[in-house]
């Protein structure tokens, strides 16, 4: 490791100190330069196969049908995550031939999710509750797709035959979009349920 390197290491870790002490809070952080960004004008987004980099707008994917949901893992299967697929999915059932998989992130949110509810809503949604696991993220277990099959998950990666055969495609999305898909069928946003 270079000597910079090692340097913006003992930076960082100093800095994480003072903050986890609450020594340092944003009013005292000095910026090299600030962004505003209207979050007002962000629509929801969609990866589509095969690189996390080629997005397109959710609108522009209502044509795409899916085989399988995927709302969780280590990426998108926060506490936060789980309870906005919860709030789109409460009352609601998944589309006849689609399987929903939720995985918690952690076995602490898989508990707190539990404790919550959220998983009766799953439930009651004909969704499958995973423990934690990479399971179908990494074309491991559990969900993985035949030749042919669409996906539409919440993780983070959707090259060729990252979930299971490479004839299959894996498009990625927000909690938030995913589970409005798993209602529809098809990829959609929540405000076209």
């Amino acid at each position: 490791m270079t000597r910079a390197a090692q340097d913006s290491l003992v930076l960082l870790s100093r800095a994480f100190a003072d903050q986890q002490a609450g020594r340092l809070d944003d009013a005292e952080a000095k910026y090299a330069q600030v962004y505003e960004i209207d979050a007002s004008a962000i629509v929801p987004t969609v990866a589509w196969p095969h690189l996390p980099s080629n997005t397109r707008p959710a609108a522009e994917s209502r044509e795409v049908v899916v085989d399988q949901v995927v709302i969780g893992s280590c990426t998108n299967g926060r506490i936060e995550d789980l309870r906005i697929a919860a709030g789109i999915l409460e009352g609601r059932k998944v589309h006849d031939r689609v399987r929903l998989i939720v995985i918690p992130a952690t076995q602490d949110i898989y508990r707190q999710a539990m404790h919550e509810g959220l998983f009766d809503i799953f439930l009651d949604a004909n969704a499958a509750v995973s423990t934690p696991t990479c399971g179908p993220c990494l074309g491991g277990h559990m969900g993985i797709l035949a030749p042919g099959e669409t996906a539409i998950a919440t993780t983070n990666r959707n090259f060729v035959g990252r979930m299971g055969h490479t004839a299959s495609k894996v498009y990625l999305a927000s909690p938030a979009v995913a589970a409005a898909s798993a209602v529809a069928g098809r990829i959609i946003g929540p405000k076209d349920l």
